[in-house]
Protein backbone atom coordinates (compact mmCIF):
# COMPACT_ATOMS: atom_id res chain seq x y z
CA UNK A 1 0.00 0.00 0.00
CA UNK A 2 1.83 3.52 -1.34
CA UNK A 3 1.21 7.14 0.48
CA UNK A 4 -1.02 9.00 -1.45
CA UNK A 5 1.70 11.45 -2.17
CA UNK A 6 4.03 8.79 -3.43
CA UNK A 7 1.65 7.47 -5.75
CA UNK A 8 1.05 11.09 -7.11
CA UNK A 9 4.37 11.48 -7.60
CA UNK A 10 4.86 8.65 -9.52
CA UNK A 11 1.57 9.39 -11.46
CA UNK A 12 2.71 12.97 -12.68
CA UNK A 13 5.87 13.95 -11.32
CA UNK A 14 4.60 16.84 -8.82
CA UNK A 15 3.43 16.28 -5.26
CA UNK A 16 -0.07 17.45 -4.44
CA UNK A 17 -0.96 20.64 -4.19
CA UNK A 18 2.63 22.09 -3.93
CA UNK A 19 3.08 25.10 -6.09
CA UNK A 20 6.72 25.82 -7.24
CA UNK A 21 9.11 27.65 -5.21
CA UNK A 22 8.18 31.80 -6.36
CA UNK A 23 5.32 30.92 -8.09
CA UNK A 24 3.27 34.30 -7.79
CA UNK A 25 0.39 33.47 -9.96
CA UNK A 26 -1.18 33.52 -13.42
CA UNK A 27 -1.88 36.39 -15.16
CA UNK A 28 -5.09 37.46 -17.21
CA UNK A 29 -3.99 35.96 -20.14
CA UNK A 30 -2.77 32.92 -18.86
CA UNK A 31 0.78 33.47 -18.09
CA UNK A 32 2.60 31.35 -15.14
CA UNK A 33 4.34 34.57 -13.02
CA UNK A 34 7.23 34.20 -10.68
CA UNK A 35 8.48 36.56 -7.65
CA UNK A 36 10.49 39.47 -8.81
CA UNK A 37 9.16 39.17 -12.61
CA UNK A 38 7.66 42.47 -13.97
CA UNK A 39 4.37 42.65 -14.32
CA UNK A 40 1.92 45.93 -15.38
CA UNK A 41 -1.04 45.75 -12.86
CA UNK A 42 -4.14 47.84 -13.79
CA UNK A 43 -8.12 47.57 -12.23
CA UNK A 44 -6.78 44.20 -9.78
CA UNK A 45 -5.70 42.41 -12.56
CA UNK A 46 -1.58 41.48 -13.95
CA UNK A 47 0.19 40.88 -16.89
CA UNK A 48 3.54 39.24 -17.53
CA UNK A 49 5.74 42.07 -19.29
CA UNK A 50 7.78 39.55 -21.42
CA UNK A 51 4.35 38.20 -22.57
CA UNK A 52 3.69 41.52 -23.95
CA UNK A 53 4.24 43.25 -27.87
CA UNK A 54 4.88 46.81 -27.27
CA UNK A 55 1.94 48.04 -28.48
CA UNK A 56 0.27 46.39 -25.62
CA UNK A 57 2.33 47.84 -22.95
CA UNK A 58 2.02 51.14 -24.73
CA UNK A 59 -1.72 50.69 -24.00
CA UNK A 60 -1.59 49.04 -20.74
CA UNK A 61 0.30 52.40 -19.49
CA UNK A 62 -2.17 54.64 -21.63
CA UNK A 63 -4.81 52.81 -19.58
CA UNK A 64 -2.79 53.36 -16.25
CA UNK A 65 -1.43 50.47 -15.73
CA UNK A 66 1.46 50.44 -13.35
CA UNK A 67 4.75 48.70 -13.45
CA UNK A 68 5.82 46.52 -10.68
CA UNK A 69 7.59 43.55 -9.74
CA UNK A 70 5.72 40.49 -9.08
Amino acid sequence: MNHPVTDQLQATGVPVNVLEPGFYGTDALGNEVFEGDPIYVVNDEFFLKEALIYESTQLLELLGAEEKRA
